[in-house]
């Protein structure tokens, strides 16, 4: 894939604090998905714990089958710490490594983060859509920030996730009987396309197939080394 330079990642924190705040500006919080969703990437970061090499995977799947088209990894050195809000300008070099090996543009993107459930509505699938300019969704497994009741327990039962009054997300039961999951848009998506699209990619297990296949590649190319 190839996607025009957004920004420079040489900064202050505070410096990147701004520039989020700047960006999230720029965040479409709308249904620009494709009519027919036929491709979805997902998204996925590893490394060992305490060490600063990061190995980033993107994995192609079709709708939908949910079969594998393409997978990409990328490797690199990081130096940014990990502060709490700002994970894209850790996570996002690397993944953006990935995403231009790619050969395949999928038509949306789902992300092991946040979208705007984030302090200053700019989680690293927000981030990432303004880079890459295609609809994200962010998918996380804990929450960053808002509040919400309990979910029901049966596959499809949502609640929304507010932060200072206004809805952010949803939090998301995937799977009948297992802790839900956080789902904020990212870019070009809202929260109802943005839940729709979670439960088109799901199987049998409580991340969406696109996320879980990018998880273990990610691990996978952690241990191997290489990418």
């Amino acid at each position: 894939m190839n996607f025009p330079r957004l920004h420079d990642w040489s900064m202050s924190y505070p410096e990147a604090r701004e520039l989020q705040r700047e960006l999230a500006e720029r965040v479409v919080v709308e249904d620009r998905l494709p009519r027919t969703v036929r491709l979805v990437a997902g998204v996925d970061v590893s490394y060992e714990r305490h060490g600063d090499l990061f190995f980033a995977g993107v994995v192609v799947l079709s709708l939908p089958d949910l079969v594998v088209i393409e997978e990409a990894g990328a490797s690199d050195r990081v130096s940014f710490p990990y502060i709490p809000g700002l994970l894209s300008f850790r996570e996002l070099p690397v993944v953006l490594a990935a995403f231009r090996r790619l050969r395949t543009v999928p038509d949306a993107v789902l992300v092991d983060g946040q979208g705007i459930a984030h302090p200053r509505r700019l989680g690293i699938a927000s981030h990432l859509g303004l880079w890459v300019n295609l609809p994200t969704v962010g998918c996380a497994k804990s929450r960053l920030c808002g509040d919400h009741t309990a979910p029901g327990r049966q596959r499809g039962d949502v609640v929304p996730l507010i932060l200072e009054g206004s809805p952010v997300g949803a939090v998301l039961t995937t799977r009948d009987n297992v802790k839900p999951l956080y789902i904020s848009p990212g870019h070009q998506t809202d929260i109802a396309s943005s839940v729709e699209l979670v439960l088109a990619c799901g199987t049998r297990y409580r991340m969406p197939e696109p996320t879980r296949l990018a998880h273990h590649l990610t691990n996978r190319l952690r241990i191997e080394g290489t990418a």
